[in-house]
């Protein structure tokens, strides 16, 4: 799947918006992702990430081998689970818990067990580093960090390699310097 093929099926699916919309940061910009909408339809999501890993596998060799995959909650359960059922390895995710990523549900990570963290969408990473930072709090090691979407333009660094499917960086502004507030046009917060 080349990158107008895989934008092409973030549009159709509505999960790439254009307009104008205030991102969670609270800054605007004049194009949204809402990975959830494409991810609703399985076999899109098995495409999609079928893709994804072809990439690790392009750079990698086929040999790459990891025991485990781990999302953060919740975008990345999702794509976790493809991945981890592409490979064949349990996939178990990390969820908020008083304002912060922690490992629950009986999960483990294993003292030198080798992971893939797994995301939807990366802006500034700050869900995929604490990720990372469970699994190597508890002696696990972090081999590759895939996303279907990198909005950071390649500025997200995490240590281990991160793949995406698609890298993006598109235009954001404050709210005071946003050129569509000053049109007249009011922004919008789709959700995430």
């Amino acid at each position: 799947m080349n990158r107008e093929e895989a934008i092409e099926v973030f549009r159709n699916t509505h999960a790439l918006l254009s307009g104008h919309f205030e991102l969670r940061s609270g800054l605007h910009s004049d194009q949204f992702f809402q990975c959830a909408q494409v991810l609703q339809y399985p076999r899109l999501a098995e495409k999609l990430c079928r893709a994804l890993m072809e990439k690790i596998h392009q750079a990698r060799g086929r040999d790459f081998e990891v025991q485990a995959v781990i999302s953060p909650a919740l975008g990345g359960i999702p794509v976790g689970q493809e991945i981890g059922r592409i490979l064949d390895v349990r996939a178990i995710f990390a969820e908020k818990q008083d304002g912060k990523l922690v490992l629950r549900r009986a999960f483990e990570v294993r003292r030198g067990e080798h992971f893939i963290v797994a995301e939807d969408v990366v802006t500034r990473g700050g869900r995929v580093q604490e990720t990372i930072d469970i699994v190597t709090s508890r002696g696990g090691i972090v081999d590759a960090v895939v996303v279907l979407v990198d909005r950071s333009g390649g500025k997200a660094s995490f240590g281990p390699p991160m793949f995406s499917l698609l890298q993006l960086e598109p235009m954001t502004w404050s709210p005071e310097d946003c050129p569509l507030c000053k049109a007249g046009s009011k922004a919008v917060h789709p959700g995430s």
